[in-house]
């Protein structure tokens, strides 16, 4: 059974830096330091998808304005990937992202996840840029 919950309860909260844990930091070999930065507070929001009550998928959700989405740290369970769950959490968020009037989304994304953005409707407006020691790129999509 999945479930989906979006809060900033401690207990979620713990749920999204266990995933962040071993996607990035094991996996990807990001420091400790640069994976858990002065954006995770008390008040952000995680969007965090839940299969038979594990942790599987998580997005941070942030907004850089008024009018404009961040998604930010999205990272799926390795045993769960290439089921559709990471397009679930951005189209998710984007839905959350509208309701607090957003009309655009800009994502820092992994030169690797280029196609999947782009599937989704987001179209690259920069040129590389390094982050965290990963090369990357600014992809935005306006949100209708």
């Amino acid at each position: 059974m999945i479930q989906i919950v979006f809060n900033n309860a401690p207990w979620n909260k713990a749920a999204a830096f266990y995933l962040r844990t071993l996607v990035f930091v094991q996996e990807q070999g990001i420091s400790l330091k640069s994976e858990f930065d002065d954006l995770d507070i008390d008040s952000t929001f995680y969007l965090v998808i839940y299969h038979d009550k594990s942790p599987v998928g998580t997005i941070r959700y942030q907004q850089d304005d008024e009018t404009t989405l961040r998604p930010d740290r999205l990272c799926v369970h390795k045993m769960m990937r290439n089921q559709g769950l990471g397009r679930r959490l951005i189209l998710e968020l984007e839905q959350i992202g509208k309701k607090q009037h957003c009309t655009l989304s800009r994502v820092h994304g992994e030169k690797q996840a280029i196609g999947f953005y782009q599937k989704l409707g987001y179209q690259v407006v920069s040129d590389e840029f390094i982050e965290d020691g990963i090369i990357c790129v600014l992809l935005e999509k306006e949100l209708n």
